[in-house]
């Protein structure tokens, strides 16, 4: 097999993917003029800079500089090699590349410790599930299972499995398959013995819930005990395993939130099993973790508007409330579900039923506000004249974070409905809490945002003879004979930034080959990631349809005047160093050549 991929394949993955399908998978797209934005997966940021354009295949940020074609997005975003990325691409489309994942794996160069790791995720989480539907040994299980509710569709679904009640059968299975112990350790499946240097299985006697990352890989399980062990045990972190970075069922979910633009966040992945047996197909779980920053990155690349659904007991509601206040931070539209008498989301649709949970839990959500009564009235007895006022403070205190005039007044009259106050007296109390905390916040020092010095930067005032190259430059990708006028026009000389000139060396080489002008190849074909970005970015300026040949000339003078400039700056030096030597006739005589260069301005 060979271990390049032919450039007419590679031609015909470009022609046949579409860039906005693909990155469609990793961010929320929204098509505002001929381009599409949305939020760069590549870097934290609220306000949309992440650009991908549908007729050049390309894409940009000009938040980050991230930039390039279909192959350099996948590259970056999943740090896969060419090849894995072109095979990823390829298979998307059925092109058969005669390629395997083991010849791309030379030029990747990853681990065989850590390929075997995921082997045996793979491999084991097949003979799990095996286990528990198709052998005498998993009977128990399975009616264990069924009869708490869960489905056979809901159980081959979620590939729910079991583990046996061994010491050492995981352990000989997979050393059997020639798996290296020390590896098997390492991915949290057996554990290894201090008195002897024996191995032994992790999980025994359980009900396996296998772990997949957002592809659908299995990375980690989660073992429900049938007897009187802790009720779960899960896999250790390991190399292929990190909770702050895994949303339990995100891979089955996405197609859903993506269609309804909404996600559900549940605390567990029994309540996401039980939500979509109940018809919530849209659910994902946190891994027994806080909401971390890496699942508001994943959410926020796919959704806008997210329901918090967690158990309703004091650790329940407080995780929510954490959880709201991150999101919020992230410019989520947020709901939160209450779940009723003490009850988690499982319970309730054991007692309730699956439609009394969709319409009276999921359909019912409060507003983030709506919670936040609720949540600051917890401990405080209102017919006491010291905890409502307490109260009521808090929430004028929220009230005040609003930023929605319609917003605050809707609050404001609640507040002044429940507790028969004056609406004016609110009011005017929440102003002074909202100037107060204004007040405060302007005291503090601030600190500059990336984004914030990202826009500083491209505001900067360039000098012209970059702008002029930059624009050049866009007209030549446009034009192969705008390209080669160009060179002509130059006559010899070079651009004057180093990078410029190494793009249209590339596009010089480039038009050899190919007689039309092609953002995307041309991105494949340049070698320097830092080159492709900065083509990404020149790619996405504005610029007239046509040049003109007076705009041409001007762009090409503010080239050469440039080198001119330098030149000029270099005589001057030169004569001020031979009037110090008293040398006035090389003095005078560089003074001439000054003027010449500058009439030639």
């Amino acid at each position: 097999m060979a271990d390049r991929i032919a450039e007419e394949k590679i031609n015909q993955i470009r022609q046949a993917v579409d860039i906005v399908e693909i990155i469609s998978d990793y961010v929320q797209l929204k098509k505002q003029g001929r381009n599409y934005f949305g939020l760069c997966p590549f870097h934290g940021e609220n306000t949309p800079s992440f650009s991908v354009s549908a007729d050049k295949q390309i894409f940009h940020c000009f938040g980050c500089g991230a930039g390039g074609n279909v192959f350099s997005f996948l590259m970056e975003l999943e740090g896969s090699s060419f090849q894995e990325a072109a095979m990823k691409l390829a298979a998307r489309v059925n092109i058969d590349l005669q390629m395997n994942l083991t010849t791309v794996g030379k030029e990747r160069t990853i681990s065989k410790e850590l390929q075997a790791i995921h082997d045996a995720h793979e491999l084991l989480r097949k003979f799990y599930h095996h286990l528990l539907v198709n052998t005498k040994e998993g009977q128990h299980a399975l009616e264990y299972l069924l009869e708490r509710g869960f489905s056979r569709e809901s159980i081959d679904k979620f590939q729910i499995g079991y583990s046996l009640n061994s010491w050492d059968f995981v352990c000989k299975f997979l050393l059997k398959r020639e798996f290296a112990p020390e590896w098997i350790e390492k991915a949290g499946l057996i554990i290894k013995r201090e008195k002897d240097g024996t191995y032994f299985d992790r999980f025994r006697d359980r009900i396996m819930f296998p772990i997949f990352d957002r592809n659908g890989n299995t990375i980690a399980f989660s073992g429900r005990s049938l007897g009187e062990e802790p009720k779960y045990l899960n896999s250790p972190e390991t190399a292929i395993f990190n909770k702050s970075k895994i949303l339990y069922n995100f891979h089955l979910a996405k197609p859903h939130i993506r269609k309804i633009q909404q996600a559900v966040l549940f605390e567990g992945f029994a309540d996401v099993i039980a939500a979509d047996r109940s018809g919530v197909e849209n659910g994902i779980a946190t891994m027994g973790t806080s909401l971390t920053e890496e699942h508001i990155t994943l959410l926020r690349q796919n959704v806008q508007s997210v329901t918090i659904c967690y158990d309703s007991d004091k650790a329940g509601i407080e995780a929510a409330y954490r959880a709201g206040n991150l999101l919020t931070d992230a410019d989520f539209k947020l709901k939160v579900a209450i779940m009723p008498d003490g009850l988690d989301p499982d319970e309730y649709i054991k007692v309730f039923g699956p439609e009394k949970f969709r319409n009276e839990v999921i359909g019912a959500s409060h507003t983030w506000m709506g919670f936040k009564f609720l949540y600051f009235r917890r401990g405080k007895n209102l017919q006491h004249e010291g905890d409502r006022l307490a109260y009521i403070e808090e929430i004028l205190r929220e009230i005040s974070k609003l930023t929605k005039a319609v917003e605050k007044d809707h609050y404001l009259r609640q507040l002044a409905s429940e507790f028969s106050l004056s609406l004016d007296a609110l009011k005017q109390q929440q102003k002074q809490i909202f100037f107060a905390e204004k007040r405060k916040s302007n005291g503090k020092d601030q600190t500059v945002t990336k984004p914030l010095l990202f826009v500083k930067q491209v505001n900067e005032l360039k000098p012209a003879h970059y702008t002029a190259e930059r624009r050049l430059i866009a007209h030549m990708l446009k034009n192969r004979d705008v390209a080669f006028k160009v060179q002509d026009l130059l006559k010899g000389n070079t651009f004057n930034i180093d990078e410029h000139q190494a793009i249209i060396t590339y596009l010089f080489g480039f038009y050899e080959d190919h007689l039309n002008p092609d953002s995307s190849a041309f991105l494949t074909y340049i070698q320097d990631d830092n080159l492709r970005r900065m083509v990404a970015n020149i790619e996405m300026m504005s610029i007239n349809e046509e040049m003109s040949n007076q705009e041409l000339t001007d762009y090409i003078k503010q080239v050469l005047n440039y080198q001119k400039m330098l030149k000029i700056k270099e005589k001057e030096v030169e004569e001020k160093e031979a009037e110090r030597q008293k040398d006035y006739s090389k003095a005078a005589a560089i003074a001439m050549e000054i003027i010449q260069l500058r009439k030639s301005l």
